[in-house]
């Protein structure tokens, strides 16, 4: 499947969602391209994974801002890849540094960065310990098994949706309670 297929049918999958998320975040290693970075020579031509190209181009055409939140020991290789790719221009922050944290840090950076609250944000990455971590902060996090793909780009914006619905309810209801300062006391204050 070619890079404009894939773009294409990654813009019908997009253009399914009214929710959008503001930002979304990728890892490199097994999520954009299939090696570690630091089993690879800077010499090198890398490949990304063969949905991913399309992918970035259908989020950059719907406007959608990118970043990259990568643990790689070798950021130095990482951009170079990145550079080589010519990829660079179109993520809004790259966060690119070993780190034991499982990428809050990245996020934080990230956030602070763009200003994009973590609930406005989608990640992609391969390894479920990041997945779990970042989750926490209230970013929807999809874990990817062999590469981001257009499978995965869909599973993402549903969860994204999904939680963005249940957000703004508990909001919808909170407001109501916060309204209503007699809410909590006992009804049966003779």
């Amino acid at each position: 499947m070619g890079d404009e297929k894939v773009k294409n049918d990654a813009l019908q999958i997009i253009g399914m969602f009214q929710l959008l998320p503001r930002l979304v975040v990728f890892d490199l290693d097994y999520t954009l391209w299939p090696f570690y970075c630091e089993c690879r020579s800077k010499r090198e031509m890398p490949s990304l994974y063969p949905q991913a190209k399309g992918i970035l181009y259908a989020l950059k055409e719907k406007g959608i801002d990118m970043a990259i939140a990568s643990r790689s020991p070798t950021s130095d290789i990482a951009k170079t890849f990145i550079d080589k790719l010519s990829l660079k221009p179109m993520f809004v922050a790259q966060e690119i540094f070993s780190s034991w944290t499982h990428k809050t840090d990245h996020f934080q950076r990230i956030h602070t960065r763009t200003g994009i609250p973590f609930n406005s944000m989608l990640f992609f990455d391969d390894e479920d310990r990041n997945i779990q971590s970042v989750s926490k902060m209230g970013v929807t996090s999809i874990l990817v098994d062999n590469g981001v793909n257009l499978g995965a780009l869909r599973q993402g914006l549903t969860e994204f949706s999904q939680n963005a619905n249940r957000s703004e309810k508990n909001k919808q209801r909170w407001q109501k309670f916060s309204q209503n300062p007699n809410s909590s006391k006992k009804k049966d204050e003779d």
